[in-house]
């Protein structure tokens, strides 16, 4: 035997036939179909696990939510990608009024802490009437700037017209609107209609009471849409050749939150006081008449009065005991506008603890009972020359004051010049 010879017989290595390799691919591409089909109804039995997961998620959030009304939780579970926004706009109204008041005696504290939902203040005062306002500007922000961003499924960006353009807080010019120079809408303007429908379905939907209360929330929460509303911003980007704007793309924008707290900051100091009348109805009302008032559409306390706000001002004689032998006619009643804040009562002495007021106190602060709730935080100083004809020259400077201390509205420092 040759050495490295092979012990038996030779086997003959034999390859599978044409057939064959047919056949095997044929079994290989079924299998692999059928793992496929099986890898896609996992998937989709996932996803459908996913989402009752997450409607069951959200089911929990909407009924543990405090302060929701039923048709606030219907609304949280039909929607909840919007009611994650209705949240976002809730902290962001409150963190707006911690803010705005910071220099107050009243911080924007309430009896029941941080509560975002429900009737979050007792008394109907003018501290009621901002925190109503900037809570409905918040959830109307909120909503709108998610739906710009793509966060809620069923809306987007606005269709916006060159009226709105022109009615939009805009630093554009009508010269430069209707000059020769073109000019078209484009990029993603928020939907601010939509943010306004939405805000106003959820936020008023807890106003369930028939009273006068309920009247003053209606409106102050249609000042804090409004806001939102007539704040709006409008940016242009010009187009042409070597710098010149042949071409304008113009978009609205929303502006920071900061602004419409400012805003709702002036109307408080001017809110009007109100009261809650009726007027009778039978006769033929137009078009602006109190009957066609949205605001009272959940109203409903007979066919022949509807109640509404009016602007009442308290008067030195009372009109009934006014001696006369003319007979007079009443006073003309004034409704209040729709961007103005209203309220019901005189504010409550924030310096003590009521909780029955929705006062905390003033806890760890000094509290002035004679100032009028507001920290100064401007002192004027007069510059007084020694010669005559010469008036005081007013120099006014601003300082940041602690928390912890509370001083009149204004003071005065009168130094004298020895020159």
């Amino acid at each position: 035997m040759w050495l490295g010879a092979r012990k038996g017989p030779d086997k003959a290595r034999t390859l599978p036939s044409r057939g064959r390799v047919s056949d095997l691919n044929w079994h290989t591409r079924l299998l692999c179909v059928l793992c496929a089909t099986t890898l896609l109804q996992t998937v989709g039995n996932l996803r459908v696990m996913s989402g009752v997961v997450a409607a069951m998620a959200a089911n929990a959030i909407c009924d543990n939510t405090p302060g929701l009304t039923p048709k606030q939780k219907q609304m949280c579970k039909a929607t909840p990608d919007a009611f994650a926004a209705v949240s976002e706009g809730s902290k962001l109204g409150l963190t707006e009024c911690q803010y705005q008041f910071r220099h107050h005696r009243w911080n924007c504290s309430t009896a029941r802490g941080n509560a975002t939902f429900g009737h979050i203040m007792i008394v109907g005062s003018k501290e009621a009437a901002f925190r109503y306002a900037i809570a409905s500007a918040g959830i109307t922000y909120a909503v709108t700037q998610a739906c710009s961003q793509g966060n809620i499924s069923f809306c987007g960006c606005a269709t916006t017209s060159k009226a709105d353009m022109v009615a939009a807080n805009t630093p554009i010019s009508d010269d430069d609107l209707t000059s020769s120079a073109a000019w078209k809408w484009g990029g993603c303007s928020p939907d601010v209609k939509f943010g306004v429908r939405f805000a106003r379905k959820f936020v008023d939907a807890r106003e369930i009471e028939r009273d006068e209360r309920t009247l003053m929330n209606l409106h102050n929460n249609k000042a804090g849409r409004k806001a939102v509303r007539i704040n709006l911003q409008t940016e242009c980007k010009c187009h042409g050749v070597s710098g010149s704007c042949t071409l304008k793309t113009c978009w609205v924008l929303l502006p920071p939150f900061r602004k419409i707290g400012d805003h709702l900051k002036k109307k408080y100091y001017k809110a009007q006081f109100v009261r809650s009348t009726t007027r009778n109805t039978n006769k033929r009302s137009g078009p602006n008449s109190v009957s066609s008032d949205p605001t009272i559409h959940n109203m409903d306390l007979g066919r022949s009065k509807v109640p509404f706000l009016a602007l009442h001002k308290p008067a030195r004689e009372s009109w009934a005991r006014q001696q006369s032998t003319v007979r007079r006619s009443p006073p003309t009643l004034q409704r209040p506008k729709r961007a103005e804040l209203v309220y019901l009562y005189e504010s409550p002495n924030y310096c003590d603890r009521d909780f029955s007021k929705d006062s905390l106190g003033t806890t760890g602060r000094l509290c002035n009972r004679t100032s009028s709730g507001k920290i100064s935080n401007k002192i004027n100083f007069y510059f007084q020359p020694t010669f005559k004809n010469k008036r005081p020259a007013k120099l006014t400077i601003d300082f940041y004051m602690s928390l912890s201390q509370s001083f009149p509205k204004q003071k005065k420092v009168f130094l004298i010049s020895n020159a």
